[in-house]
């Protein structure tokens, strides 16, 4: 029986789910002359269809998608920032022992594979494409400027899927024309550096022709690609080429580069209308118009996030992604005047007694629901919360927190989720925001001078540029100095500046720290005793191989492609 490839076949039926503009959702078929003959619908819903396929936790780990069978995890349920109270959850395999190439998560590869096909579809057919026969139409020069843009935005959506496999696989076959199945039976993996050259450069190719922003343009569409989010994922893709995982070489001229990519951002910003925001404002159903979001991936309106996190006890909800101990040792006390972890380091604490939440850094009460909070803040669900062992929010309720916390961030506590009367919201998944770029640069700076306070060529320091995050009105930490244990201070701050949006996974994975932060996770085991809650530090074993940094090569590709090699350990 001749095998068919998924990675880079022709594809001449659409027939999946897109989003652009945050309400796009089609499902229907359409083959290969509907899309010629019908150019205005078929062209553009063929573009659409890229864009839905593009990556958001908010959709493909609701169980919308066959791959994953996560339940409801985000994937920073597979790191120490939290763990995934059902059992049940495919997410545990990433530590388990349970992921093998045979049960690879081959989402990014696959779907990844299958939109690259759909661009390159496009880009080889857009000759044959014409408006020809609207250009009576009212809307034809507007028509005519969308349709112009097509080409640079699917480019950035060629990169963009190459970047999430690079960082997914390693080296993976670059092709950048239509393949037949004979011929992609028989590609090979290009090496990484390759692979992110590509990248980069796509990004310089098509930046200038993209717009700043769609609001100026035609229908005012957002969630489409941008100047600024090429330009950032340049930035992005330098960082991961600068990294220990792909920089083997250790050339610090790559973190040079990755700086200077990263300040070309920070300063053209300002000008693009991109600014920080207050961090509560990054989520909600209103986000997709925040200022500092530079490509945001929206989903239509749902509460299903919300079921999927509100605690055990709250009408609707079902608990899951549980912010771990290590996430909230990893906020700093905000004015003390003393040294990180100096307060309560102690494995027992009576939380009652000792307050020990009292002045942490204020991102910890917009990313945690801690026991005693009031949450959700809904009138008509919110009630105190009692996460300690055999409280309305605890174990053994099932499913009940398995870390003492629940999550916050990203969850929508305006959305009711009672049986009767319940309301939606609008969800944007922040793929790109500012506030990362200045990290990026931040740790390039630092990689290349191994001083937090050069300057060098770029006039900002490593640690001004974290500092400019810590010195937001809403935030107001003490300013990094100094350059000793810069790294750990920096791993820090990006962790928890970035915490649940799909980076640690991948931060401690490039800078291959995978045993000293993945190994074991510290959860709070929490106990109402003599009416004061008592915590307790304790550490959960987790499973961890250096194969891990990268994912296995899917085994079914390894059976259509004698080429195909397999990644290390695997």
């Amino acid at each position: 029986m001749k095998r068919t490839n998924r990675l880079l076949a022709v594809l001449l039926a659409f027939g999946f789910s897109g989003c652009v503009n945050l309400e796009y959702n089609e499902d229907v078929v359409r083959d290969e002359e509907w899309v010629y003959n019908s150019p205005f619908n078929g062209i553009k819903n063929l573009v659409y269809d890229v864009y839905g396929q593009a990556f958001s936790e908010f959709k493909d780990n609701w169980g919308l998608t066959v791959y994953n069978g996560y339940n409801g995890a985000l994937r920073a349920s597979a790191t120490d920032e939290s763990d995934f109270a059902n059992s049940i959850s495919n997410i545990h395999k990433y530590y388990n022992g349970g992921w093998t190439p045979a049960n690879p998560f081959p989402e990014t590869w696959e779907v990844a594979y299958r939109a690259i096909a759909e661009i390159h579809y496009f880009l080889e057919n857009v000759s044959r494409m014409s408006l020809e026969e609207y250009r009576y139409d009212s809307n034809y020069s507007n028509m005519v400027l969308q349709f112009e843009l097509f080409p640079y935005e699917l480019r950035f959506l060629r990169a963009y899927f190459y970047f999430e496999l690079v960082k997914t696989y390693g080296d993976v076959p670059l092709v950048t024309t239509t393949l037949t199945n004979s011929e992609a039976n028989n590609v090979e993996r290009a090496p990484v550096q390759k692979v992110l050259k590509f990248i980069v450069d796509e990004c310089d190719a098509i930046a200038e022709y993209l717009p700043y922003t769609y609001l100026t343009e035609p229908w005012q569409e957002t969630g489409r690609a941008t100047r600024p989010a090429a330009l950032a994922l340049k930035t992005r893709a330098l960082l991961y080429a600068a990294s220990p995982l792909f920089n083997t070489n250790n050339d610090k001229e790559l973190w040079k580069q990755a700086a200077a990519a990263a300040k070309v951002v920070i300063d053209k910003a300002p000008g693009w209308g991109i600014r920080l925001s207050a961090y509560n404002q990054l989520w909600g159903h209103d986000a997709f118009n925040n200022a500092e979001i530079i490509w945001g991936i929206g989903q239509w309106e749902s509460n299903t996030f919300e079921t999927n996190n509100y605690p055990v006890g709250v009408e609707g909800g079902s608990s899951g992604n549980c912010p771990t101990q290590s996430l909230v040792d990893s906020y700093e006390f905000a004015n003390d005047g003393k040294s990180f972890k100096e307060r309560y380091p102690q494995s027992q604490i009576n939380v009652t007694q000792e307050h020990p939440y009292e002045g942490l850094d204020p991102r910890f009460a917009l990313t945690v629901v801690k026991n005693g909070d009031r949450w959700p803040t809904n009138s008509i669900q919110q009630l105190e919360i009692q996460s300690y062992q055999n409280g309305f929010n605890g174990a053994p309720k099932y499913n009940a927190t398995t870390t003492g916390y629940y999550l916050r961030k990203y969850v929508d506590g305006n959305c009711v989720t009672t049986y009767n009367n319940p309301t939606v919201r609008r969800h944007t998944w922040i793929y790109m925001r500012l506030a990362e770029v200045y990290l990026n640069y931040a740790e390039a700076m630092y990689r290349y001078y191994g001083d937090a306070d050069a300057k060098g060529d770029f006039g900002m320091s490593a640690n001004e540029a974290v500092n400019v995050l810590r010195n937001r009105s809403d935030i107001n930490m003490p300013e990094f100095s100094g350059s000793a244990n810069f790294e750990e201070r920096y791993m820090r701050e990006r962790m928890v500046e970035l915490a649940f949006e799909d980076h640690r996974f991948w931060d401690v994975r490039r800078w291959k720290k995978g045993n000293e932060f993945f190994a074991n996770i510290t959860v709070a085991n929490q106990q109402l005793e003599n009416g004061d809650v008592i915590l307790r530090r304790e550490v959960k074993n987790r499973q961890w191989n250096d194969k891990y940094y990268l994912y296995p090569i899917p085994q079914s590709e390894l059976q259509k492609n004698s080429k195909m090699t397999q990644n290390p350990g695997w």
